[in-house]
């Protein structure tokens, strides 16, 4: 995070926000600074005061001609709160304008919005068209920008598609065969897994009458053919960053940065389909912080918390980008290892467990104290069919490791460390 204020307290202030939050913060009075820094040294977002005026706006504008730092999300902070100082941070391309004084917990939320725009997450994009030359025109657009994007020629088969490819954002022509787009937005809009998902809407046609019968069927935006590339990538960059951020704030833990229990479950579903669909193994392990309430009891909840928020990350970091991390509640986490039979997903949960057992942790007074946990691991279709079973499959697993001495996996009636 490379933060540009002249103000020490600022700095001093935000580096400290940071630090509790495990990130790494930059700090520095001028743009000639942190504009030597940007070209040296990793920027995942940035914060700068507003103050500094047209000296801040040239920054922004140097910052993201440095090479890589094309869409790095950026934050303008002021003490002004009126139109047009916010105008002025909207222009030159900041996603959240920050009040002075900066509020710890404002922060923080602000700083997990910027990350997430940030993310290199690849996002889906479902184009329905009946035109393959014109739907192969929109991946040209989309594609070299990092949008993955699948075509189809008609809606007949919408529903599979959808199951399949798992859009973030789907283009849907209005003159379809078979099945016209305004009852393919309204299948889509019936549908609870699909309600939220935005739906461009694609015509020849620019009357009203066809505009206002596609807002009546639930698409959240029109666009009239023939498109212009550059407003086709605009409108479809905005409805993705709002998709990640409204993915980030209702699927993520706001403490750990794992995926909430809800989210969580929908995925496991999801993965355990696909592992039915192609003959597949997929392994669930359930992990529990040991003796958390000692910790709480000792050092106090802050401390607990931290403890809590550096396990979330520290999982985020480790396996592989397929596999899921999730908090289940309290001090209890579950992570899922598609196509991974249960000892290969012991063996390597039980080197992080050894690795996270040696982390340093110190309370508020300085002292040092470690953590371990205990886990749990089920798989299918061993231990069942059905998320349900493979949770109660690991959940009996945890509760063993935790009565064979704590810090230990257990995969099947074996301890694994």
């Amino acid at each position: 995070m490379l933060v540009v204020d002249p103000d020490v307290r600022i700095r001093e202030q935000l580096e400290q926000l940071g630090h509790e939050r495990l990130l790494v913060v930059i700090a520095v009075a001028t743009p000639a600074e942190a504009l030597a820094f940007a070209r040296t040294g990793r920027v995942d977002a940035a914060i700068i005061d507003g103050a500094l005026g047209a000296a801040a706006l040239a920054f922004a504008h140097d910052l993201r001609a440095i090479r890589g730092l094309e869409r790095v999300p950026m934050a303008f902070l002021s003490d002004r709160g009126e139109v047009e100082s916010r105008v002025a941070a909207a222009h030159a391309g900041a996603a959240l304008f920050l009040p002075k004084p900066v509020e710890a917990y404002g922060f923080g939320a602000a700083i997990e919005q910027m990350l997430a725009l940030g993310r290199e997450e690849s996002m889906r994009v479902l184009v329905v068209d009946d035109d393959p030359e014109f739907a192969a025109c929109v991946a040209a657009v989309l594609e070299p920008h990092g949008i993955a994007v699948r075509t189809a020629l008609d809606a007949t088969h919408l529903i599979e598609l959808l199951a399949e490819v798992q859009p973030d954002l789907v283009l849907l022509d209005a003159m379809l065969p078979q099945v016209s787009g305004w009852d393919a937005i309204r299948i889509m809009r019936a549908m609870p897994e699909w309600r939220d998902v935005p739906i461009l809407f694609l015509t020849a046609r620019g009357d009203l009458e066809s505009r206002i019968a596609a807002f009546d069927a639930g698409a959240d935006d029109y666009l009239a053919k023939p498109l212009v590339p550059e407003e086709l990538l605009s409108r479809v960059r905005v409805r993705l960053d709002r998709r990640r951020l409204l993915r980030e704030t209702t699927e993520r833990d706001p403490l750990t940065r794992c995926m909430s229990r809800g989210a969580l479950l929908d995925a496991l579903a999801s993965r355990l389909s696909e592992a039915r669909r192609h003959s597949r193994t997929l392994s669930l392990a359930m992990l529990d912080v040991d003796r958390f309430k000692r910790v709480n009891d000792a050092y106090g909840h802050v401390v607990g918390d931290h403890v809590l928020m550096r396990l979330g990350r520290f999982l985020t970091a480790r396996f592989r980008l397929e596999d899921l991390r999730g908090r289940w509640g309290g001090e209890e986490f579950v992570i899922a290892f598609p196509n991974e039979p249960a000892e290969t997903a012991a063996v390597v949960l039980s080197r992080v467990l050894e690795e996270f057992g040696d982390l340093p942790f110190h309370s508020e007074r300085g002292e040092l104290f470690f953590v371990s946990f205990s886990a749990g691991i089920s798989s299918f279709p061993a231990d069942g069919s059905t998320v349900d079973a493979l949770i109660r499959a690991a959940d009996r697993r945890l509760y063993s490791a935790k009565h064979s001495g704590r810090a230990h996996v257990v995969v099947g009636d074996a301890v694994a460390s």
